[in-house]
């Protein structure tokens, strides 16, 4: 697999810790991800420069303030548009946040993955205002509800009921969250949730946007990164959060996030432990 070079001013820096909610600043010359996809609503706002990205087979642009929205399990890329790069601010939203906040309706779909509605720009911008500390809890969980709201209207639809169950899909989810350290198989969610094992799985996507499988390796990925965070070395890392070797880790992480692990701690200002890394 080719990785994206990164340019020396290339810098990512993280919000403040936040219950539920990954918020992060950055700035890249050139290529910043490959190919790959969350489970989660990307939602950020373009601080200056041209941010590009293919997404649904398009090639999308946002400028200085516009919304970017990529719907979860929507694979996508980002560049530079210019020579000058790009600067953004960006939000990272469970769609389970959104289901509590939506009530079991279907998740907003805003088409184009750019969105220049007033609305959405206030709502996103003021949940990203403050990146160096956490913000308050009532804060937050308005700001939440603002940007839920927003997204509804800026997609344009009527909301409608999940088709499936939304709270077979709930406990498959729990499950999982308190497994991430162990082998999970879609016949004991099913079990747990008391559903046949495909409307289970039809039920997980409809209620969170993407597939069991790929809620739980997200999951994963996100323990270890917090563990990479804190010094401890890939491989314990792998091991802690659930994955076969180091080796599955990278490759997972890869796939999921446009970067390695070394380029994406490098970015964060921080490196692994105990080598000196080139990819």
């Amino acid at each position: 697999m080719t990785h994206a070079s990164a340019a020396d001013t290339d810098w990512v820096r993280h919000g403040a810790g936040q219950d539920g909610l990954d918020r992060l600043e950055a700035f890249f010359h050139g290529e910043a991800y490959t190919p790959h996809r969350h489970d989660t609503y990307a939602i950020g706002s373009t601080l200056s420069g041209v941010q590009s990205f293919t997404y649904r087979s398009s090639l999308r642009h946002s400028l200085a303030g516009h919304t970017v929205v990529l719907h979860p399990d929507e694979p996508h890329d980002g560049h530079a548009g210019t020579d000058a790069g790009f600067r953004y601010r960006i939000l990272y939203l469970a769609p389970a946040r959104l289901q509590e906040m939506l009530g079991g309706v279907a998740l907003p779909f805003v088409p184009g993955g750019v969105s220049t509605d007033p609305r959405l720009a206030r709502a996103t911008r003021a949940l990203l205002a403050q990146l160096a500390a956490p913000l308050d809890a009532l804060e937050q969980d308005d700001g939440l509800l603002e940007l839920a709201t927003a997204l509804q209207l800026a997609a344009g639809s009527t909301p409608r009921p999940v088709r499936g169950d939304y709270r077979a899909a709930l406990v498959a989810r729990e499950l999982m969250d308190d497994r991430l350290d162990s082998v999970v198989t879609l016949d004991e969610l099913a079990e747990a949730a008391g559903r046949d094992r495909w409307s289970l799985s039809r039920d997980f996507r409809a209620s969170f946007g993407t597939s069991p499988y790929r809620y739980l390796t997200l999951r994963r990925l996100d323990l270890a990164r917090r563990l990479m965070l804190a010094g401890q070395p890939l491989a314990d890392c792998a091991a802690h959060a659930g994955f076969a070797d180091q080796s599955h880790l990278t490759r997972q992480f890869a796939k999921a996030f446009g970067v390695t692990p070394a380029r994406w701690l490098r970015m964060s200002g921080r490196r692994l432990p105990g080598r000196t890394e080139t990819t």
